[in-house]
C-alpha cells in the first residue's frame, strides 16, 4: 500500500511536470550558458570545463537526477566558438541521455575595447530515451500493464539546436531553440513506442551588470522557457558579486502565460532558489544551488540540491581582457 501511494503521488507530480518543459531544469545555467544556447560556445575567450549534478526533490522515491558535462572554447583567434556537452537524466525508471557538438560564429561589434559580440551558433547531436522495464514488478497491479512489456526499451533520435547570443561588458541577451529534429519525429511510425514526443523548446535570456564600486557588482537576469504546450516558465535571479570572486544570489521560478487547453485552476510551478559560487584562483570555481518547491503540497520536505564545478585554461590574452560575468 505504501509503495502504491508513493507511485500515485509521484505520478501526480510528474503529470504537472509533463505540462511544462521536457528538458531538465537547471538553476545554474547562468554559470555555463552552453547547456541552453549553442551560440554561447567560446564566450569566455578561453577553454573551460563545466560539470554539474542535480538531485531534484532529494529523498523522494524516483525523483529526477541529472548529471552533465560541457566543454567549450575558441579557435582562429576567437572568431569561432567550439563546444561539446552531454547529459544524463533519470526520473523514476525512465532515463534520457544527450550528446551535442556546437559551433558558434562570433562577430565583433564596434571597437575592440568595447568588447561587444554577436554570436550565431548551431548544435548537432542525438537524444537517447530509455525505460528500465526489467525493474517493474509484474505481480504488482501498478506495474502489470502488458503494453509496457511489449514496448520499445530504448530509442535514439538525432537532434539539432540553434541560437544567437549578444554580449558586452555590462549586458547580455540570448535566444535559442532545441529539439528541432526530435520534434519532427513521428512516434506513430513505431508501434511499440511509449516515449512522449519531444517538443520544440525556446529559451530567451537577458541580464546585465551594475558596478557599485571596484569590489562590488550587482548582476540581475531572467530566463523565459517556452515549449508551446505547457505554461511558459520564468526564472528571475540576482547576484551580489564581491571582489569578482564571491557570488551570492537568489532566484524565483514560476509559470506565466498559461495555454488555453490547460486548466486555469492548476497550481503554477514554482520554486525559491538560493545560489552561491566562489572562484578559487583564476582556474577553478565551485557553485551550489538550493531549491524549495512551492507549488506542490508536501513537496517542500524534498529540497533540490545542485552542485557545479568549472576549470579554466587561461592564456596571457584572457588574463588581460575584462572578467567574463555572463
Amino acid at each position: 500500500m505504501k509503495k502504491n501511494l508513493l507511485v500515485l503521488l509521484f505520478c501526480l507530480v510528474c503529470e504537472q511536470a509533463a505540462n511544462a518543459q521536457q528538458d531538465a531544469q537547471l538553476s545554474q545555467y547562468i554559470f555555463s550558458g552552453l547547456y541552453i544556447n549553442p551560440a554561447y560556445a567560446g564566450y569566455r575567450e578561453m577553454w573551460n570545463v563545466n560539470a554539474f549534478y542535480r538531485n531534484q526533490w532529494s529523498g523522494f522515491p524516483g525523483g529526477p537526477k541529472s548529471v552533465a558535462l560541457a566543454i567549450d572554447g575558441v579557435a582562429r583567434e576567437g572568431r569561432y566558438g567550439l563546444g561539446l556537452n552531454m547529459s544524463n537524466d533519470e526520473i523514476g525508471l525512465q532515463g534520457t541521455s544527450t550528446l551535442y557538438a556546437s559551433y558558434a560564429f562570433r562577430i565583433p561589434i564596434g571597437h575592440y575595447e568595447e568588447d561587444k559580440r554577436l554570436s550565431v551558433g548551431v548544435s548537432a547531436g542525438f537524444i537517447q530515451s530509455r525505460i528500465k522495464v526489467e525493474a517493474y514488478d509484474p505481480t504488482d497491479p501498478v506495474d502489470s500493464d502488458p503494453t509496457l512489456y511489449n514496448s520499445l526499451r530504448s530509442k535514439f533520435t538525432p537532434d539539432a539546436r540553434f541560437g544567437v547570443f549578444y554580449s558586452s561588458n555590462t549586458f547580455y541577451a540570448g535566444l535559442s531553440v532545441d529539439n528541432l529534429l526530435t520534434a519532427a519525429y513521428d512516434a506513430r511510425k513505431d508501434p511499440g513506442n511509449i516515449f512522449a514526443e519531444r517538443k520544440v523548446h525556446m529559451y530567451a535570456t537577458i541580464g546585465g551588470m551594475f558596478t557599485l564600486s571596484e569590489n562590488l557588482q550587482i548582476k540581475p537576469g531572467l530566463l523565459v522557457k517556452e515549449d508551446f504546450a505547457g505554461p511558459t516558465s520564468l526564472d528571475v535571479n540576482a547576484f551580489v558579486i564581491l571582489k569578482q570572486m564571491f557570488w551570492i544570489g537568489a532566484g524565483y521560478r514560476t509559470a506565466i502565460l498559461n495555454k488555453p487547453r490547460i486548466q486555469d485552476d492548476l497550481n503554477k510551478s514554482g520554486a525559491i532558489i538560493g545560489i552561491a559560487q566562489v572562484f578559487i584562483g583564476e582556474k577553478f570555481r565551485i557553485g551550489y544551488a538550493y531549491e524549495y518547491t512551492t507549488n506542490v503540497v508536501g513537496m517542500g520536505s524534498y529540497p533540490t540540491n545542485e552542485l557545479s564545478v568549472s576549470y579554466f585554461f587561461p592564456t596571457i590574452r584572457t588574463r588581460a581582457i575584462s572578467p567574463r560575468y555572463f
